[in-house]
């Protein structure tokens, strides 16, 4: 295998879980010529990735290239009309049947849990590509970690990924400003809302309830995705609903405390290979009532997520924070 394809149009946390993959891939080949193609709003995250050739979006790829293998992992119509350019064809098994049995007839067929990344190496096993055991990756620049960190002004700093695409897998906002309040009043920490512009009004919305706002900076809207990536390579943990941003501070390996609302584990997509714990309301017959979101709760109640204690959150934030500061002891000891 002289040259290989790596397929993963999006979404964001798919391109990053994408990341141990392409990592087995180089080290299987290393001499090979590895590519990977996503839709240019992703890109950025996959530069400087020492395992890759080049970076091909949507827009820039040529589809006169020939491949003598392409790995498909988005296996849908949009990815299949690309993979054409391959020899051989490998492609990510999505086994969405299992997910409509448990949506719609709670029908738990899945097994033990596997994350994504994982489910994404075995489509290449025929190449013999395997992983490593280590987890996801983002390589910044040394200006960029600089950038992440220019904006500590307390001991710790906590990075809130408080958007997502689709309302149930969105704590509310007051929540999130309650659990806040609840934070600054123990803790003197700094506070970063990370998300996009899209989800610039919900950031509002929880400054508004902030009894602190000093203490608070909003960089919704306002980063690249990269600066964004920055921010969390720079914060002690992160607090996040079930969204692309949660796999990029899982690449940096930081301590995640993530909310579970219409999301359920047999997806494959809690945090790879960092500390983390899930909150989530066990038990609800109504979960999961899609495995992508909806735009309201088809029961009206929402109790997926208007049922997660915020005194617990607090809980569950304030030892992420404690297991942060103890690992950069140890990595302060151990230098």
């Amino acid at each position: 295998m002289n040259r290989i394809l790596v397929i993963r149009l999006g979404s964001l946390g798919d391109v990053v879980l994408a990341t141990p993959l392409l990592r087995a891939l180089r080290t299987a080949f290393p001499d090979a010529r590895i590519d990977a193609l996503v839709k240019p709003a992703y890109a950025p995250i996959l530069q400087g990735n020492p395992a890759l050739s080049a970076i091909f979006t949507t827009e820039t790829f040529a589809s006169r290239s020939r491949y003598d293998a392409v790995i498909d992992l988005q296996n849908n119509l949009s990815s299949r009309r690309y993979r054409r350019v391959g020899e051989k064809i490998f492609a990510y098994r999505k086994e969405n049947w299992k997910k409509f049995l448990l949506v719609w007839f709670k029908i738990n067929l899945c097994g033990d849990y596997r994350s994504v990344a994982e489910r994404y190496a075995l489509a290449a096993e025929p190449l013999g590509a395997r992983l490593d055991g280590k987890g996801c990756e983002i390589f910044l620049s040394e200006a960029e970690i600089r950038f992440g960190l220019s904006h500590r002004t307390h001991a710790s700093a906590l990075a809130v990924c408080f958007g997502a695409r689709h309302f149930t897998k969105r704590f509310p906002p007051e929540r999130f400003a309650t659990t806040l309040n609840l934070l600054l009043e123990r803790t003197t920490l700094d506070v970063w809302l990370l998300g996009g512009g899209d989800d610039a009004p919900f950031a509002d919305e929880i400054l508004r309830r902030i009894e602190k706002k000093e203490r608070v900076k909003n960089f919704s809207g306002r980063l690249s995705l990269r600066e964004s990536a920055s921010m969390l390579a720079a914060a002690d943990a992160a607090l996040s609903n079930d969204t692309g941003l949660m796999h990029v501070a899982a690449a940096f390996q930081k301590p995640i405390v993530a909310l579970f609302g219409s999301s359920v584990k047999e997806f494959g997509f809690l945090p790879y290979k960092t500390r983390f714990e899930v909150l989530e309301v066990a038990g609800l017959k109504c979960r999961p009532c899609s495995h992508i979101g909806r735009a309201s709760c088809p029961r009206k109640h929402f109790k997926c997520m208007m049922d997660i204690p915020e005194a617990r959150l607090v809980e569950a934030v304030e030892e992420a924070l404690r297991h942060a500061s103890r690992k950069s002891e140890w990595a302060r000891d151990a230098g």
